[in-house]
């Protein structure tokens, strides 16, 4: 083994044990939160090193592919339920305080028809804030969806919904209800992390040396 191999397999291993270091206080201030980090997540992320990659609070029995070109937002944790596939071949951007259920899947990009050892490039997927993601949705590559949109159980979304403020459904899904956007509710919980990262400049310095995702 190099040097440097080495050297940045150290580093990651005090990366890990910091996390445990770091973890009551976590574990406080996300208590009430939609997302709340549990001692199950270091063990099995950090410990087990079962989806070590993602820097968000996952259950085991999901799985995440190419973490760090995923955008998680403050309280977003794909992949927090069980059985979802975060699958980020092109960049995934998720807002703030959406919520994703059980066995969701959210796959941005395809495989090369010609030639089925590669995947194509594309777009990234862009999910906004305040949205819900409902049990079994599968969210395909390239599709924008705006702020509070909510997407049925079982829902396949093919194509974009950018405006948001809708409940879309369905295989293909489409619009089956608009939301009033003077009534939905930012809300902001006291302590904010993303992940299991505190939001603000720790975040942004952590994006700058961790994450492989242009800003926008």
């Amino acid at each position: 083994m190099s040097l440097r191999r080495t050297l940045a397999k150290v580093y990651g291993l005090l990366r890990d044990w910091a996390y445990f270091l770091k973890m009551p206080r976590i574990i406080r201030e996300t208590r009430s939160t939609q997302t709340p980090v549990r001692w199950r997540h270091w063990f099995f992320q950090k410990l087990l090193g079962i989806n070590r990659e993602a820097y968000w609070p996952m259950d085991h029995t999901s799985v995440v592919r190419g973490a760090r070109r995923v955008y998680a937002g403050v309280e977003t944790c794909p992949g927090y339920e069980k059985g979802c596939y975060i699958q980020a071949q092109n960049p995934i951007y998720i807002g703030d305080y959406t919520q994703i259920a059980n066995n969701v899947g959210i796959i941005s990009a395809n495989h090369d028809p010609h030639d089925l050892r590669h995947s194509l490039p594309g777009r990234p997927i862009r999910i906004g804030a305040f949205c819900w993601l409902g049990m079994g949705a599968v969210i395909l590559p390239e599709v924008e969806l705006g702020d509070f949109t909510i997407v049925g159980a079982g829902s396949i979304v093919t194509k974009s919904f950018p405006e948001g403020y809708c409940v879309i459904a369905g295989n293909p899904a489409k619009v089956i209800r608009r939301l009033d956007p003077a009534r939905c509710i930012r809300h902001r919980s006291q302590h904010e992390y993303n992940g299991f990262v505190r939001s603000g400049p720790r975040f942004d310095n952590f994006r700058r040396k961790f994450l492989s995702l242009p800003h926008g």
